[in-house]
């Protein structure tokens, strides 16, 4: 039975590479794909999962206005899976368009994304997500200064914490860690910018 999947974790947890993977399985095994990413993440090319460790697929992109059912239905309606990159930034429309592929396609589909942003407040895809999921599942990682378990993504600029700004600066290392509670709130002041 087809169900929507959200995958969430911070900054480092291994999201776009656990797309890649997926894709990968599904694909050596005869079956159609469909991978889709946000419009606003700009960090590579337009249209692109990207992974830290170097591997990219191509994916159809989200546009703020654009309907998830509708380029399902376009692209392949018997595809066997859907997995989106970057959910955070979908809207709570293009969730309830997920769930709608789920509901009536009969196709799963697998969200991926942060939770919250750097001040801790949740992305409007991640809301979405958390309330209309069937199965929601964290995605785990370090915190970039001590080890523990990372839950919360630090914004940094000139090597100095930032906690206030828009919602959305994209950006990967060069601009945000992925970080446990404690050191959220009292980063090692030495080790910022490293």
């Amino acid at each position: 039975m087809a169900q929507l999947y959200y995958r969430y974790g911070a900054m480092n947890s291994g999201k776009s590479i656990e797309i890649i993977k997926v894709a990968h399985n599904y694909e050596e095994q005869g079956k159609s794909v469909i991978l889709m990413t946000s419009a606003l993440d700009t960090r590579e090319e337009r249209g692109t999962v990207a992974s830290r460790v170097g591997l990219s697929r191509n994916a159809h992109v989200i546009e703020a206005d654009s309907n998830c059912f509708d380029m399902v239905k376009s692209i392949d309606p018997d595809a066997s899976c859907i997995l989106i990159d970057e959910a955070q930034f979908l809207s709570k429309q293009h969730v309830l368009q997920l769930a709608k592929i789920v509901d009536e396609l009969s196709i799963p589909v697998i969200a991926f994304g942060l939770k919250n942003d750097f001040q801790n407040n949740l992305f409007e895809g991640s809301q979405a997500l958390l309330l209309y999921a069937d199965k929601i599942e964290e995605m785990k990682t370090i915190c970039w200064f001590c080890g523990r378990k990372a839950i919360m993504n630090l914004r940094f600029h000139d090597s100095k914490p930032v906690y206030e700004g828009e919602q959305i600066q994209v950006g990967g290392n060069e601009s945000y860690y992925p970080v446990c509670r404690k050191h959220y709130f009292n980063p090692p002041m030495e080790q910022m910018g490293k």
